[in-house]
């Protein structure tokens, strides 16, 4: 008899370590499913915003006749919120949404190992918008101006005032239109294009930056649904 009690205390001792462990995995579990449930629609919120933002980069003022002469600067034309940080970002967020809400088994596993590598193209395409729409918004909008050059006098011409005064000297920092808001005025057409771009153009490298992060965060948390599952209860 003392020797049956002094095994069962034994397993006891053996079996109370494992018993605090078994609650881990279904409480990383669950975290990956709510993970899930947020990052999803607030991809699909930055997502949508991307392209919308990139697309009214295309018509400034609500005018098309621009788009249409061929007067939207080169950065604007590539629309890199709009394969970047639009659709690239929405395939992801589509299935990151669905993942949130699946439950545990081996379909699960692989559908946290696609949400990765989608999440990885997901971040792929927000830093190329990130890059692509920094370049933009530093040459500044084409726009129709007055230049004046050599032998030729004042003349109204369309180009990028902005980029050719960053190319004039060494103090071209200090004149970099972003920082000078009485410059704005150079663009004479369309109305209103300079406030247009830099709005526009910040506003993408935001919900780019922000696209990124949580693109890594599902990244992050699609590998641990892939080691841990998804726990069967909400």
């Amino acid at each position: 008899m003392g020797s049956g009690w002094g095994n069962h205390g034994a397993l006891r001792g053996q079996t109370r370590p494992i018993l605090l462990l078994l609650p881990c995995p279904r409480r990383t579990a669950m975290c990956v499913g709510k993970c899930s449930r947020i990052v999803g629609p607030c991809l699909l919120v930055l997502g949508t915003l991307s392209t919308a933002a990139s697309i009214l980069l295309l018509f400034p003022g609500g005018a098309s006749k621009y788009l249409l002469e061929g007067h939207i600067s080169g950065h604007a034309r590539a629309v890199p919120g709009l394969w970047g940080g639009g659709i690239a970002v929405l395939l992801a967020a589509t299935h990151v949404t669905a993942l949130g809400w699946q439950r545990s088994g081996c379909s699960a596993r692989r559908s946290a190992l696609l949400s990765v590598l989608l999440s990885k193209l997901a971040l792929l395409g927000a830093a190329a918008c990130f890059v692509l729409c920094g370049v933009g918004l530093t040459n500044g909008p084409l726009c129709l101006y007055n230049s004046s050059e050599p032998g030729l006098g004042h003349a109204a011409r369309w180009g990028y005032p902005f980029l050719d005064a960053l190319d004039q000297g060494p103090d071209a920092r200090a004149e970099n239109y972003l920082y000078n808001r009485r410059a704005w005025s150079i663009c004479l057409e369309p109305e209103g294009i300079v406030p247009w771009h830099v709005v526009l153009f910040s506003l993408l490298l935001l919900i780019s930056v922000a696209e990124m992060v949580l693109a890594l965060l599902q990244i992050l948390n699609g590998c641990l649904g892939c080691l841990c599952g998804f726990c069967d209860g909400k």
